[in-house]
């Protein structure tokens, strides 16, 4: 990996957008070089509703991560969520001219290419397609096809679909951020690449990612991706809900809710209160911290039985299907108090919190650990294996105009010229890259290609 390749990730989430530029470093470990937080004020339950807005919370963030890291942004790889995203699994064949000859990408290329026109309800669109095994001539569990030979070639697909108008208007509020779209990634995707071991996904693990308006769940199992869902509650449903309750304005419930609730009733005695300022001269509230737990932990329960149902949809109950490594939990709405504890005992699995930490270089910001920031950091993650320069050092971009013309400026000027095609060469390596990895980025490429087609030609 070149050290001249800045990734940039965007997390447009529901409370906050997170802006993020990293590196990896010679270790290999995720360099966060600055990070720029705004809230999310176009954003409802994961889907921009409204453009304006979005745009100036994304311009916001955008430039303090500018500020904070010394770098001009140019383009993001951006989280996508919201409940109008499913996915579904789909098997497909083709039977090659020649089985004498081994099989290639172009196969692969063709057996994708077949899955993209799928019929879809009115609306959508194909985001992701997965490959998780394929068959030749009968011959089961083939993790890699390259090379081998056969006449059938079948694979399984996971297949993320999600509403056409929902993706065009992110790709809308970035264009109109003066930013380049340089990539799509389902959140769930993102935050599980942060947090997971590849220990874990080959055991067999479910991501359950809590942000403020979904709640995003990604199983792993034999290393591969084998069920995704967003559920349209998170952590502003809480908070919704202790407002109702209490008669309480939302700060001050989002307030209660961070530093007093727990999602376990039990913990809090009867006399535990809290008094609340009124508003404006009126007497102050008491509320009852028992009481108070009382509502989170009903709206949670609610949450955590939604995911499991999906969980069992998946086929957890079959021995073969099992989720060993239990249940990760990550994204603002885990570190509630307690949430570990309900989890464990409504689903009967063993559950973690995840930390986006292991990735991280040692000298990261304690604050960039936590999982508030998962998804933005799996979405860097994402970004340096496209291998872009999605952001360039700002005093480089002042040089020409700032600097006199003199022997020592053109000679580093002449350094940074030869710099320059190495970090956008693709590396040597390239032909014994994974299917899965070559099929990711070939038809994002496409997929994105589409998007600007579509917004250059709406304007």
């Amino acid at each position: 990996m070149e050290k001249d390749s800045i990734a940039v990730g965007l997390d447009i989430g529901t409370t906050k957008i997170v802006a993020m530029i990293g590196r990896e470093n010679e270790y290999g470990k995720l360099e966060i070089l600055g990070v720029g937080k705004s809230k999310s004020l176009g954003v409802a339950r994961g889907v921009v509703n409204n453009i304006t807005q979005t745009i100036q919370s994304i311009q916001e963030a955008v430039q303090e991560a500018e500020a904070d890291s010394d770098y001009k942004i140019n383009d993001v790889v951006v989280g996508i969520a919201g409940q109008h995203i499913r996915s579904i699994q789909h098997s497909d064949y083709i039977s090659r001219s020649n089985p004498e000859e081994v099989i290639g990408d172009e196969d692969i290329d063709l057996l994708i290419n077949q899955v993209h026109k799928l019929a879809m309800l009115p609306g959508e669109e194909i985001i992701h397609v997965l490959p998780q095994e394929f068959k030749i001539d009968g011959q089961t569990e083939i993790k890699e096809p390259i090379g081998m030979y056969g006449g059938r070639l079948e694979a399984s697909f996971h297949v993320v679909v999600g509403q056409a108008s929902s993706i065009r208007n992110v790709g809308r509020c970035i264009k109109s951020a003066d930013l380049d779209l340089s990539g799509l990634t389902l959140e769930p995707l993102a935050s599980a690449d942060a947090v997971l071991s590849q220990e874990e996904k080959e055991a067999g693990v479910a991501l359950i990612d809590i942000g403020g308006g979904t709640t995003d769940l990604a199983i792993f199992k034999d290393g591969i991706i084998r069920h995704t869902a967003v559920i349209p509650f998170g952590g502003n449903v809480i908070t919704e809900d202790i407002k109702e309750g209490c008669s309480i304005i939302e700060k001050q419930a989002e307030l209660l809710k961070v530093k007093f609730g727990s999602a376990w009733p039990g913990e809090n005695k009867d006399n535990e209160i809290v008094s609340i300022p009124g508003l404006r001269g009126r007497e102050p509230k008491e509320i009852s911290l028992k009481n108070l737990s009382k509502i989170i932990h009903a709206r949670v329960v609610e949450i955590i039985e939604q995911v499991f149902a999906e969980i069992k949809a998946y086929g957890h109950e079959d021995p073969r299907k099992k989720l060993i490594a239990g249940i990760v939990l990550t994204g603002g709405g885990s570190q509630l108090k307690h949430i570990k504890q309900l989890v464990e005992y409504i689903t009967g699995m063993d559950t973690r919190i995840g930390y986006p930490n292991e990735h991280l270089a040692g000298n990261s910001d304690e604050e960039i650990s936590s999982p508030l920031y998962a998804t933005a950091v799996g979405l860097v993650m994402n970004s340096i294996r496209n291998n872009t320069k999605s952001a360039t050092p700002l005093v480089e971009l002042q040089k020409p105009t700032a600097a006199p013309v003199f022997e020592p400026v053109q000679e580093h000027n002449e350094e940074e010229k030869e710099l320059e095609p190495v970090a956008a060469q693709e590396p040597e390596n390239e032909e014994v890259e994974s299917t899965a990895k070559r099929v990711k980025r070939s038809f994002f490429d496409k997929y994105i290609d589409k998007i600007k087609d579509f917004l250059d030609n709406a304007e």
